[in-house]
């Protein structure tokens, strides 16, 4: 694939973004030979348990990763989202049928102000695509300390 210098507008954008997290759930696959020995290893990483503890200091789940996941589960998880991106999410006939009621009040009001929506939602995706890259990437990085290779 031919690499296109960034410049420092294009940095920002979702397709840059998107490309970052893809390269990194990518090197992560090609590092991972043997996913099985990721099972029951704890993916513990300072930042990660600092910002999912609450106020009260108990552990707390984030949507896609919990505290007592284990690097495996991270794994599959990531491979998964990034052939979501890839390949696009497909939904079931009764999931369709589910939204269709939501989504038609949701138009109505939303007509209203789009483009503040699309950056709300474009922001959310930023940040998500930013925090699956430093997962991805932490995942490969322990996953060489596990098996003893150092670079």
């Amino acid at each position: 694939m031919m690499q296109i210098p960034e410049s420092y507008n294009q940095k920002n954008s979702l397709f840059n973004a998107m490309n970052r997290f893809i390269g990194a759930v990518n090197n992560m696959d090609q590092t991972v030979m043997v996913p099985s020995l990721l099972r029951d290893v704890p993916l513990d990483d300072a930042e990660d348990a600092k910002a999912a503890r609450t106020a009260n200091g108990a552990a707390a789940t984030n949507g896609y990763f919990q505290q007592d996941a284990d690097m495996y589960s991270s794994y599959v998880l990531l491979k998964s989202i990034r052939n979501d991106i890839e390949w696009g999410v497909l939904q079931g006939d009764e999931r369709r049928k589910e939204k269709a009621g939501v989504a038609t009040e949701a138009v109505a009001v939303a007509e209203d102000d789009l483009e503040k929506e699309f950056h709300f939602h474009l922001n959310g995706l930023h940040s998500v695509l930013s925090k699956l890259t430093r997962k991805a990437n932490t995942l490969t990085t322990r996953y060489k300390e596990e098996i003893g290779c150092r670079n």
